[in-house]
């Protein structure tokens, strides 16, 4: 589980809470006509952008990556692949059905190489694969930051027509103050929906995306060597060029270190 995302909703919440309860109680800020006025709003403006195909896709991906973090880093499966190319070196590809790979990009990829499949057909199917879940998540991070971008428009509507109905009934003083608050609450409504949630989760998913991008070509490279019977040395030191620049000065420096004492 990605503990920052849980951890960054809870405590905005707390900190909303809070302020609301110095002054005053939750029940001034609970209001059907903001609450229509947001989500309604927001749900009729989603549906006019996306096609219902990428919503169903895309709501429950997104939440479900914004809360989850992937099981390898990107060094992990360097050191896991040049792992797998070591097996495959010294039992053959037929060794790496007994190997048990968590990652299940990965163990596909293991998979095709077992029962033998050419390479051309290894990296379509793999690269479609990355493409077709990159897609879905893409559309996720879109959908949440649209919802964040209209969130605060309707807020204003929100304040719009609370307003209206505010100077409507100017003859009735006691009406001013509840109109005000409602007009008020809109905004307040659209303002933490759009910067405590669903930006907040566009970002996260947009980060998650690259992170997925770099780490499925990874493993797609890894594979194809391993098909080819690259050596596992050599497989290392190609997939350290999706590493960062001081991830890759470690582990070189690591390596040298290893060289230098086996000597």
């Amino acid at each position: 589980m990605d503990i920052s995302t849980g951890l960054g909703l809870a405590f905005g919440g707390v900190v909303l809470v809070t302020l609301i309860m110095m002054g005053g109680d939750l029940r001034m800020f609970v209001d059907l006509h903001a609450f229509i006025v947001i989500f309604g709003g927001a749900t009729a403006a989603t549906l006019i952008r996306f096609p219902l195909s990428c919503i169903f896709h895309g709501l429950p991906m997104g939440m479900k990556y914004a809360f989850t973090m992937r099981r390898w880093t990107a060094r992990e499966l360097v050191d896991e692949i040049a792992n797998l190319a070591d097996v495959a070196r010294k039992q053959g590809p037929i060794g790496l059905e007994k190997v048990d790979v968590e990652d299940p990009f990965l163990a596909k990829g293991m998979r095709y190489v077992a029962d033998g499949y050419d390479a051309t057909f290894i990296r379509d199917s793999l690269e479609r694969d990355r493409d077709n879940f990159l897609t879905h998540l893409d559309e996720g991070q879109k959908i949440y930051r649209a919802i964040g971008d209209c969130a605060p428009a309707f807020g204003m509507v929100g304040t719009l027509i609370g307003m209206v109905q505010m100077f409507a009934n100017m003859t009735d003083p006691s009406k001013l103050g509840p109109y005000m608050a409602v007009a008020l609450l809109a905004t307040f409504y659209g303002a933490a929906v759009s910067n405590l949630f669903c930006l907040p989760i566009a970002d996260k998913l947009h980060l998650k995306l690259v992170d997925e991008e770099i780490n499925r070509s990874l493993i797609i490279d890894g594979v194809l060597m391993i098909r080819d019977a690259k050596s596992p040395t050599l497989v290392r030191e190609m997939l350290l060029a999706y590493l960062p620049e001081r991830l890759r000065h470690e582990l070189e420096a690591g390596g040298e270190v290893a060289e230098a004492a086996a000597a």
